[in-house]
């Protein structure tokens, strides 16, 4: 199968041909694709160098599926240009995400909904893929009313610059800043720009994808999003209201079993999960379940993912996975 990879040169983009290597993808031949500046050079994918094309090289070489990471402006101009050529186009941009024609996927949650039909599909943002895997066992049991979540999301989500900003800080060189302010010995309780609610993008997309990934606009979501200096993944404190009484052993054994999630707890050991252990690794962590002792039927959590890998590009090649397997996308 021909796979593209347009913005193949970024942070996410090289994950994805990482993670399609990884998961030995059945790619017969990379396609790699960026903008202007970037067409000539050379990326590798499983020991082999592959030079990286033009958007509209890329149409040309007529791949099954191309995966998109190259930012939203650039998903709304080319998508629909690789779409209407016979491609199917998986979109990692917030482009698509909100759009009622485009499904939003998460492919352990809501995979079913895909179809023939579906040539533009939106991969959602990082924060709310890792929530909703973790989400989605309890609401099928117990009906999840509310979910209130705070954010501790890596410098990795900003790219390379802010990763670069991190550890020259560190170093105590100078360099470009990502972010207004220091990041390293630092937290900065703003991702993305702010909304006239007072709630940033990243906040309100939290809320919004929640529910249309789950199917269910009656979840109430609110949030609060924070960068750290991190660099291994995203973290989340996530409380949730059930509308039935749930068992705290239940709880632990349904995430358990439920697909893609690790549970990380042993209160004793002190073990819970961390940026550290996730980092490079595509599974869902969750731990320190316990019982909201101010309200009924509330559960806290603790949900930490690599958000390069499940929060982006796994969750874009677990899409294509999908598609083949229930023959959509085929060589």
């Amino acid at each position: 199968m021909k796979v593209a990879v347009v913005g193949a040169t970024g942070l996410v983009g090289t994950k994805m041909l990482q993670v399609l290597a990884e998961r030995n993808f059945p790619v017969t031949e990379i396609v790699p694709v960026a903008s202007e500046r970037s067409v000539g050079k050379e990326v590798q994918f499983k020991g082999k160098a592959y030079k990286v094309v033009s958007m509209e090289d890329g149409i040309a070489a007529k791949p099954a599926v191309a995966i998109f990471s190259a930012g939203g402006s650039t998903s709304l101009e080319w998508a629909p240009k690789y779409a209407a050529a016979g491609i199917r186009v998986i979109d990692n941009s917030s482009a698509w995400r909100m759009d009622p024609t485009k499904k939003l996927v998460v492919p352990e949650v809501n995979a079913s909904v895909l179809t023939a039909e579906d040539y533009i599909i939106a991969n959602p943002n990082c924060s709310t893929i890792q929530m909703v895997v973790a989400l989605q066992p309890l609401h099928e049991k117990y009906k999840i009313k509310r979910v209130v979540v705070s954010t501790y999301q890596s410098v990795t989500g900003t790219g390379k610059q802010a990763v670069d900003q991190l550890f020259n800080e560190r170093a105590g060189k100078e360099g470009e800043m990502a972010y207004k302010y220091q990041i390293d010995l630092n937290v900065i309780p703003q991702i993305d720009v702010f909304l006239e609610n007072g709630y940033t993008k990243e906040e309100m997309k939290m809320v919004k994808e929640t529910c249309k990934i789950m199917q269910d606009d009656s979840i109430k979501v609110t949030a609060t999003t924070v960068r750290i200096p991190v660099v291994g993944g995203h973290s989340e404190s996530v409380n949730v209201e059930f509308e039935n009484e749930y068992d705290l052993a239940e709880v632990t054994a349904l995430l358990a079993a439920a697909p893609g999630v690790v549970v990380q707890q042993n209160d004793n050991e002190q073990l819970y999960p961390m940026p550290l252990w996730a980092h490079e690794r595509d599974e869902v962590f969750v731990g320190r379940l316990r019982r909201d002792e101010t309200q009924p039927k509330t559960l806290n959590m603790w949900v930490v993912s690599d958000n390069l890998r499940k929060g982006a590009a796994t969750n874009a090649v677990q899409i294509a996975e999908y598609l083949t397997s229930v023959g959509i996308l085929a060589s």
